[in-house]
């Protein structure tokens, strides 16, 4: 045990000495190493931070809840027949009644028509590009939004089509630039004014598409006032958010059933209708992340390959330059296991120093882009510890034809060696 503690406590004493004594030639050789880890270790910590963050998402937007319209957010299966979907009836609010009464296992059903380009008037100001969600009763229970003054639109003023209208963050701050409370106040667009009930937190833009922040929110009935809803031009979707513990897929087939019913769609035809689910988005991006991750270790491990050939390079004249060493050590008894592991040790102690490296990096950028960048990043100890045993397996790899070199050299033409 005190031999194997000397050995190792050598070989680390003499890798550092290596790096003090030859810097620029370490240093190139190890970047190799550092910038193999680096690649692995900040893809594999880039896509669990983004699993994550897109995990969060859907807990919020709710993983239980069925987006139905005319476009498939996916392929169905082969070509994306977009002539098709783009000619299929709209969602009607005949059919979320039709799924209110007709499936049990139902939570809520809402309805939003989302309108784009948009300009929204305030006096002489104007907001352009503007997404307009006109929606029915319960859209806020499945989307989270928030008030940050006034209120969310009453269920009356849902129902009674009322002219009512809650602003998003950024529209509010272009209408109204000064400490001016626009609640009370009216707002035009599609040619007719809106009072302002309220306005909406600032948050960003949502997994499932939704810029609450660019928008404005109003009542369905009230669009269906002065909008065309059954020209091809508008599109809405029905929300259905299943009851707690509920099957989803289970759920899924029943409103499938409600709706051919509900829309005539005859037996044997296909489905004049598609239904998402958030899910649908995941599994993509997770074949999304399989490739990228591939593709980091292919990356990766050609970097790892030129920098375990700068590591054995090394190693190599390690071993020319302590020749007579070599042979002074096994004159006086020294076994060749010893001076094996002895540099073989060696060349692990050096890849480690440029894993190491490589990881303080990606650690330090993923500090920066949590605190400075507000990207929230998951440094996760088990991709640190599979740096560590790539650089320890590098190591093994570039050190073993070097040390067995060694390890065979005779003593007696060793300490020959000029």
């Amino acid at each position: 045990m005190t031999n194997a503690s000397q050995i190792i406590g050598t070989s680390i004493v003499q890798a550092f000495q290596e790096l003090r004594a030859n810097k620029l030639r370490t240093f190139l050789s190890l970047l190799g190493i550092t910038i193999g880890i680096f690649c692995i270790i900040a893809v594999l910590t880039v896509l669990d931070s983004m699993k994550n963050n897109i995990q969060k998402d859907m807990a919020t937007l709710g993983s239980d809840v069925l987006y139905i319209g005319r476009w498939p957010w996916m392929d169905e299966g082969g070509e994306y027949k977009w002539w098709e979907y783009w000619r299929r009836p709209g969602m009607t609010p005949e059919n979320v009644k039709a799924i209110q009464s007709q499936v049990p296992d139902v939570e809520l059903v809402t309805m939003c028509l989302s309108t784009n380009r948009m300009t929204v008037k305030y006096n002489d100001l104007d907001a352009s590009s503007i997404q307009g969600y006109a929606v029915l009763y319960g859209f806020d229970k499945l989307q989270t939004i928030d008030i940050m003054d006034g209120r969310y639109l009453s269920p009356n003023e849902l129902d009674g089509g009322v002219n009512a209208v809650v602003l998003g963050y950024d529209v509010y701050r272009t209408l109204f630039p000064t400490s001016v409370s626009p609640l009370g106040k009216n707002v035009s667009f599609h040619g007719h004014k809106f009072t302002v009930t309220g306005i909406m937190k600032k948050a960003g833009q949502n997994m499932a598409g939704f810029d609450f922040d660019n928008s404005v929110i109003y009542p369905y009935y009230a669009a269906a006032n002065f909008l065309e809803m059954r020209s091809l031009n508008y599109d809405p979707f029905i929300a259905v958010k299943a009851a707690n513990r509920k099957n989803l897929e289970d759920v899924k087939l029943e409103v499938e059933g409600v709706l051919r019913k509900s829309r005539k769609v005859k037996p044997g035809q296909p489905n004049d209708f598609a239904i998402n689910q958030l899910s649908q988005v995941s599994k993509r991006i997770e074949m999304v992340f399989s490739t990228i991750d591939v593709v980091a270790w292919v990356i990766g491990g050609f970097s790892l390959i030129v920098g375990a050939f700068g590591i054995a390079n090394i190693m190599f004249v390690t071993v020319k330059e302590r020749t007579k060493i070599i042979g002074l050590k096994k004159a006086i008894g020294a076994r060749s296991s010893s001076i094996l592991w002895e540099f073989l040790l060696e060349a692990i102690v050096l890849c480690l120093v440029g894993g190491l490296v490589g990881i303080a990096i990606v650690l330090l950028l993923g500090l920066f882009m949590t605190y400075v960048a507000d990207f929230h990043v998951t440094l996760s100890l088990a991709n640190f510890f599979i740096g560590i045993f790539v650089s320890i397996f590098v190591g093994v790899l570039s050190g073993l034809i070097p040390a067995r070199s060694a390890a065979k050299l005779d003593p007696v033409a060793a300490i020959r060696t000029s």
